[in-house]
């Protein structure tokens, strides 16, 4: 006896799973202007490594006779793959089905997502598009339909966990509203497309109901809105570019914690010296300079990958390569604020640390620090608060670092910019303390300079003779900093260092005492 009928039962299922929304429902995604589901995840895996999980996962449909007639398939697609040949789980709503908001057989595959990446110990790409729950169906009374078992684990420890573990990406295509939402903020890197997604905790209708206010999606939860939120890191012009972006964003790191970090060979020579950081910091030092330009002339050539450029500006971050190495990269950017932390630079910064804490990636620190951002929006928004959580993440975190002070490092916040056994660099253009020289003058000074004939020469005069106080010969004598160095040896010297902390990445694996959160 044949179980052919079966197994024919089973591909026509299969077969009915991959039609989605059936021909009108694609037609009209594509019309949004947006892929489908399938179309996405062939868009980021290599090429015919799809490995489905759950492919006749539906919700069925039977007659008075109990005799199946058809059925909705799950709609969230799931399943391994491989990205520049390296395994990943990747999966997302289908928003052919149901606008994306989960049917029970999609719900169970989404909610199987991290379990997967965890359970295997390999990266997690999200690509949503969806709502969560729904009033319709929920006021059941019959039929037991009341939720989890008690002794259910909540469902965002095992999103909490993959944090710990994994990489986690998401990437936002079209609307993303409800546990979507959470989703796509629990991540180590996200990116929405600029003209087609939105991100939303409750969608219009709901916000008008509740709060009687009249917007759109986009006015709520547009590009515009979550690249100044800090919701997601970058923003893409479309879905392919955006899938690129995490393409890129999973290659500096390891597939788990349980893994270092993955160097490369490098094409750039390690002894390079560019002529032009001899005179990048200006003299006068209340002169702004371009500190990504910078970077870009110490990294490997064209390897820097910033993240979050529009949140917390004068604080910059992004992943990059050393001597082919990955390397977290920290700088501020005095162009913004004088690079000043303000509270959200030092959210950015706190999670940014964490992330490479938790994957063991070294981290890479150019200071240029006046100190806190100061004033009554500074104070409003609690801004020690949160440059405390930075400092924190800083002196807890347990990775290589390297700290180079290129113009000024001022209070409490230049503390953040310095792990347990940083090996410090100083350029002579750097000039630290515990307060900018202009308003600590003006502060500790003043008495004698309103006193004085000429107030204005009497202040010049006085922190004339305090910046050559300042100066970081005394320092680099006393062994206060490991190197004083010409700027152009700033690349040679940090690719020796990336020599000297291999054995300690080839040992520096596992869970770390305090990872990432969002």
């Amino acid at each position: 006896m044949s179980w052919a009928a079966e197994v024919e039962e089973l591909r026509r299922r299969r077969k009915l799973a991959k039609l989605q929304g059936g021909e009108d429902g694609v037609a009209k995604q594509h019309a949004r202007g947006r892929l489908t589901i399938r179309e996405r995840i062939d868009t980021l895996l290599d090429p015919g490594s799809f490995q489905e999980q759950g492919l006749a996962t539906a919700v069925p449909d039977y007659d008075d006779n109990d005799k199946f007639v058809g059925f909705v398939p799950a709609n969230y697609v799931l399943g391994f793959g491989r990205i520049d040949n390296r395994r990943v789980v990747v999966g997302g709503e289908d928003f052919t089905l149901k606008g994306g908001s989960p049917n029970s057989a999609g719900l169970r595959k989404s909610i199987y997502a991290e379990h997967l990446a965890v359970q295997y110990k390999i990266p997690l790409v999200r690509m949503l598009e969806g709502g969560g729950g729904s009033v319709k169906g929920s006021g059941k009374r019959r039929g037991g339909g009341g939720g989890d078992s008690v002794f259910s684990e909540p469902r965002f420890k095992i999103i909490s966990d993959a944090l710990g573990e994994v990489p986690v990406v998401s990437m936002a295509g079209g609307a993303v509203a409800g546990f979507p939402a959470g989703r796509m903020a629990a991540s180590h890197f996200s990116v929405m497309t600029k003209y087609t997604a939105q991100i939303l905790i409750g969608g219009p209708k709901l916000v008008e109901r509740a709060l009687g206010v009249s917007l759109t999606k986009d006015e709520l939860g547009g590009a515009h809105i979550h690249t100044k939120s800090g919701l997601v890191d970058n923003v893409a012009d479309d879905e392919a570019t955006a899938l690129a972006q995490c393409r890129t964003f999973l290659s500096y790191l390891p597939a788990s914690v349980y893994e270092r970090t993955p160097r490369i060979e490098s094409n750039d020579d390690p002894t390079r010296m560019e002529e032009e950081l001899l005179s990048i910091i200006p003299r006068d030092s209340n002169e702004g300079f371009d500190v990504r330009q910078m970077v870009s002339m110490i990294m490997d050539k064209d390897s820097f990958f910033e993240m979050g450029a529009e949140y917390g500006a004068s604080q910059i971050v992004g992943l990059a390569r050393l001597a082919g190495q990955p390397v977290g990269v920290m700088a501020n950017d005095c162009r913004v604020y004088a690079g000043a932390m303000t509270a959200e630079a030092a959210q950015k910064y706190r999670r940014f640390v964490e992330m490479c804490d938790t994957f063991h990636v070294p981290v890479v620190n150019f200071i240029d620090q006046p100190g806190f951002m100061i004033g009554p929006e500074a104070e409003r928004k609690g801004t020690i608060r949160y440059g405390m959580a930075a400092v924190a993440a800083a002196a807890q975190a347990t990775i290589p670092w390297a700290s180079i002070q290129i113009h000024k490092g001022f209070g409490v916040a230049t503390a953040a910019h310095y792990a347990p056994n940083a090996y410090v660099l100083a350029w002579p253009s750097v000039e630290t303390g515990a307060l900018p020289l202009e308003g600590g003058v003006a502060v500790a000074y003043h008495r004698e300079i309103e006193s004085a004939e000429d107030p204005i020469a009497k202040r010049a005069e006085i922190e004339e003779r305090l910046r050559d106080a300042r100066s970081p010969f005394p320092r680099a004598e006393s062994f206060s900093v490991h190197e004083l160095i010409d700027p152009r040896e700033t690349r040679p010297i940090l690719c020796n260092w990336i020599e000297w902390i291999q054995p300690q990445l080839d040992t520096l694996v596992g869970p770390v005492k305090f990872g990432m959160r969002p």
